[in-house]
């Protein structure tokens, strides 16, 4: 029961749509229908607001360690069930027809929870990444490979094994981006708006 508690509480608060509530409030519109679709905060900067995507950015990346640390208190089993959870909701949220965000932040937040060493690699491989090729996909896609190659080192086998799930799936997430990586036309990060 402890369990699925905690799978059910990651997956609730994972399923928050922080980006379209945000959005939506401040006047910006449906998210969904800019940009690439999905209601992360890379996509929120797209419609020009930098405080939208800042805000957006840290409740994604609060719900994911909010998750692991709440449920943590029922054992280290019902954290890594809730991690799961958590990005799973974030992913693939109910309200929004299964149609969610790719799962960046969430899953930052997530490893301040599980392994924060692990986290800060992963924020400087991202930044670093970021910064040198002004994509985010593939500064995302990098820090997720690095997290899930560093885990074995830094944590225990079920973490790790948590952490890799959590890699790959954000890997899948980003098949579009990865087709356009690929093609030459994915859109680079702008700091020149709002």
């Amino acid at each position: 029961m402890t369990l699925l508690a905690a799978a059910i509480l990651g997956y609730l608060l994972g399923s928050i749509p922080f980006g379209l509530l945000l959005t939506q409030l401040a006047g910006l519109g449906d998210i969904r229908q800019i940009g690439s679709g999905s209601i992360g905060a890379t996509n929120v900067l797209r419609t020009g607001s930098k405080s939208a995507a800042a805000l957006t950015l840290l409740l994604d990346l609060a719900k994911g360690g909010a998750a692991v640390i709440i449920a943590r208190g029922w054992g280290s089993d019902a954290a890594l069930v809730a991690a799961g959870g958590v990005i799973i909701g974030h992913m693939f949220p109910i309200w929004l027809g299964f149609r969610g965000g790719k799962g960046v932040a969430t899953a930052l937040g997530i490893l301040i929870g599980l392994a924060w060493p692990i986290a800060i690699a992963a924020a400087l491989v991202w930044l670093t990444t970021a910064l040198s090729f002004r994509y985010s996909s593939l500064a995302a896609l990098a820090a997720a490979v690095g997290t899930a190659l560093l885990a074995p080192f830094l944590v225990d086998g079920p973490t790790a094994a948590v952490i890799a799930g959590i890699a790959l799936l954000i890997i899948l997430r980003h098949h579009a981006n990865i087709r356009r990586l690929n093609a030459g036309s994915e859109s680079r990060i702008s700091l020149t708006k709002g």
